[in-house]
C-alpha cells in the first residue's frame, strides 16, 4: 500500500517537507546538533562540501572528512523536532518517494548527536565528555508509538517507585544506545551514564523562576536514583527521542555530550566554546577510525 500525500508530504521539487532534502543529499553517517550555527563549526573541518541547504531551524551540510562522507544536521531544540527529523530521514532512505512505497531493502543510518548538557553528579565535572548509554524519556513523546520492544520495564518501574512519579505525567521509558557506536566512540576521556530527556528547559528540568513545580524535589530524586550501579548523569532535551525512534526504525544512535554545567555544585564552564570544539574534533576523528 502506498503512503498517502497527507502523511508523507513532499515539496514541489520532490524534497521531504521540513528538511528540504532528497535521498541523494544525505550520507548514511549523520551528525546531529541542536544549534544551526554549530553545523558550520563542524563542517569547517571537512575536506570538501558537497551539498548544503536550510529550511527553518533545519540546516544540513553533506561533505567529506578524511575521505568519509558525512552529513551534519541541526535539529533545533526538543523531542518534537527530533520526531520530525528522524522520521523524515528514515523516509529518505527507506521509502521510495516517487511511488510512496516502502523499499524492500532496509537502510540503517548511523546517527551521532553532538550536544551540550548539564551534569547531575558531582563527580562528572564541567568540560568533560559524556556518552549516553541509555536515555530516560520523561517527556512522553515516544508514547505515540508502540514501544514495548525497546523499553526496560525493570528500570522504569524502579525509577517510578523511587521518584513517586505522578500518574498524571507520561510513564518514564528507558532506551539503550547503539552498542556498536558506543564502542567506536568510547575512550578513557569519556564518562558514561543514563541521560534524562525532558520536554522543556525550565519546569520540566526542575528550574524555578516564577512558577511552582508539580514536584519541587524531582531533581534530587533523579540525582539519587541508582539501578544496579547505573545512575542518571545528565539532563537535556533530545536523546530519548533520538534513541527511541532510531531503535524503532532500525537505525543506530549515540549521544555525545559536552558537559557545560554541573547542577550538583552550581558550576558552569569558563570556556564552553572550547569544550564543544574539542568534542567536535574528538567525534569526527573517532568516526573515521
Amino acid at each position: 500500500m502506498n503512503i498517502q500525500n497527507s502523511e508523507l508530504i513532499l515539496n514541489q521539487d520532490g524534497s521531504i517537507y521540513h528538511l528540504n532534502l532528497r535521498p541523494e543529499h544525505i550520507a548514511n553517517d549523520i551528525i546531529f546538533v541542536g544549534d544551526q550555527d554549530r553545523v558550520d563549526k563542524i563542517t569547517k573541518h571537512f575536506d570538501k562540501i558537497e551539498f548544503s541547504t536550510q529550511k527553518r531551524e533545519f540546516k544540513t551540510t553533506t561533505g567529506y572528512y578524511k575521505g568519509k562522507r558525512l552529513s551534519v544536521i541541526s535539529t533545533g531544540i526538543g523531542p518534537d523536532n527530533i520526531d520530525i527529523v528522524i522520521n523524515e530521514l528514515d523516509a529518505l532512505v527507506n521509502i521510495d518517494l516517487e511511488t510512496r512505497a516502502l523499499k524492500e531493502e532496509h537502510t540503517a543510518l548511523n546517527i551521532v548527536r553532538i550536544g551540550t548538557s548539564g551534569s547531575l553528579q558531582k563527580d562528572i565535572p564541567v568540560d568533560s565528555f559524556l556518552i549516553s548509554t541509555h536515555s530516560l524519556d520523561i517527556n512522553g513523546m515516544l508514547h505515540a508509538y508502540q514501544i514495548n520492544e525497546i523499553s526496560h520495564p525493570d528500570i522504569e518501574e524502579a525509577f517510578t517507585k523511587h521518584t513517586n512519579w505522578s500518574s498524571k505525567k507520561a510513564d518514564p521509558i528507558i532506551i539503550a544506545n547503539s552498542q556498536e557506536l558506543e564502542d567506536k566512540l568510547s575512550s578513557n576521556e569519556t564518562f558514561k551514564g543514563i541521560t534524562a530527556t525532558a520536554g522543556g528547559f525550565y519546569g520540566p528540568q526542575g528550574r524555578v523562576l516564577r512558577l511552582p513545580l508539580q514536584d519541587p524535589d524531582i531533581n534530587k530524586k533523579i540525582d539519587s536514583f541508582n539501578f544496579n550501579g547505573n545512575r542518571i548523569t545528565n539532563l537535556e532535551m533530545e536523546t530519548s527521542a533520538i534513541y527511541g525512534l532510531s531503535k524503532l526504525l532500525g537505525h543506530n544512535a549515540l549521544s555525545m555530550n559536552a558537559i557545560l554545567a554541573n547542577r550538583a555544585n552550581g558550576t558552569f564552564s569558563a570556556e564552553p566554546g572550547k569544550i564543544v570544539a574539542e568534542l567536535i574534533e574528538y567525534t569526527l576523528d573517532k568516526l573515521v577510525e
